[in-house]
């Protein structure tokens, strides 16, 4: 059940990618300060079980998604376990899938299982960087 649902996530990612379109925008150093903190921002949200603050780094169409701050916290406690909960987490290198800034994230689940987080990143038009989503891929070892 568990490689089903993982699968149905990794389909939407490569759906979701393959739609972007654009060409990769420059990233600076700083923009890779930025997207890495709000992930940590959000990732120590959850922790503290702080629906408004992880609400706030999503971007505007994952907070029209979900209407609320509570229901966007019941969907990641239900459906986003490693994301909820991570025992670690370890950032790599910034990718683009399509223009779009992806960052994927190694994280070791509650259980002690890895897995591959991606973000895709959206920059808003005051510059601020938000979380477009996060789909969850098992981990292999040449992902690294």
């Amino acid at each position: 059940m568990r490689s089903l649902f993982q699968f149905f996530l990794w389909l939407g990612w490569v759906l979701m990618a393959l739609a972007a379109v654009g060409q990769a925008a420059d990233i600076t150093e700083a923009d890779r300060v930025a997207i890495r903190t709000i992930i940590e921002r959000q990732l120590d949200a959850f922790r503290q079980d702080n629906a408004a603050a992880a609400f706030s780094f999503a971007s505007p169409s994952i907070q029209a998604k979900f209407g609320t701050p509570e229901q966007f916290l019941q969907m990641v406690k239900t459906a986003y376990q490693p994301v909820y909960r991570p025992r670690r987490v370890v950032f790599q290198e910034l990718r683009f899938m399509h223009g779009m800034p992806m960052q994927p994230v190694l994280i070791i689940d509650p259980e002690g299982i890895p897995v591959m987080a991606f973000y895709p990143m959206e920059k808003q038009p005051d510059g601020a960087w938000r979380i477009d989503g996060c789909y969850l891929r098992p981990f292999q070892r040449q992902q690294l």
